[in-house]
């Protein structure tokens, strides 16, 4: 059997035109896919930077901890927080107290009289406060006089769940101070099926 060599001379076949067709599309192909993961990869840093930005500076997220806030917030529900320093009586509030996030309800706001019954009746400057969110009615861990008057720069805060919370009924809490109040609670939306706007 004979084996037949090329030499050194003899002219390599060229491609066909289809073949070139094909190869110039196979590049062209891979040029736009990569011009397309590079867009993409620059929109989702855009995206995600954007995104942290407004969680730490307009928007934070946080996570509940604790019972004082039950049956409306409980533990572990996560809750998007808005930054402001416009709270009004009925507002969930996040504060800072000795270097931890508390979340309470604002009942008081700077100047109001404020008188709490034996059975847990909350009046402000002499009216009964409707309060639907507060499942049972309790004096709680009180040890302020009344009637009380909240101080100016701060709000009169309590847990939904009045029997056990700790908030501004001690004096070991108080009153918050405007200057600690981060903003108010809009919605709780993790666990998902039980999304609630609370804003």
């Amino acid at each position: 059997m004979i084996k037949r060599y090329k030499g050194k001379h003899e002219k390599k076949e060229r491609p066909g035109l289809d073949e070139l067709q094909q190869e110039l599309g196979r590049e062209i192909y891979k040029r736009r896919f990569r011009r397309l993961l590079r867009r993409t990869v620059d929109a989702l840093i855009v995206v995600a930077a954007i995104s942290a930005i407004i969680a730490t500076l307009v928007l934070p997220v946080l996570q509940i901890a604790g019972t004082s806030m039950e049956p409306n917030l409980n533990d572990g529900d996560i809750v998007l927080l808005a930054k402001t320093d416009k709270l009004e009586t009925g507002d969930l509030c996040a504060f800072y107290y000795s270097n931890k996030i508390l979340i309470k309800r604002v009942i008081a706001t700077p100047g109001d009289y404020l008188w709490i019954e034996p059975d847990g009746t909350v009046f402000v400057n002499g009216l009964k406060l409707d309060e639907p969110y507060v499942q049972d009615m309790a004096l709680g861990e009180c040890d302020i006089e009344f009637p009380y008057q909240v101080p100016e720069n701060a709000y009169f805060m309590m847990g939904d769940h009045r029997e056990t919370s700790i908030d501004s009924r001690s004096s070991v809490i108080g009153c918050i101070s405007t200057d600690h109040t981060i903003g108010k609670i809009l919605c709780k939306f993790w666990p998902v099926f039980e999304f609630k706007w609370l804003g």
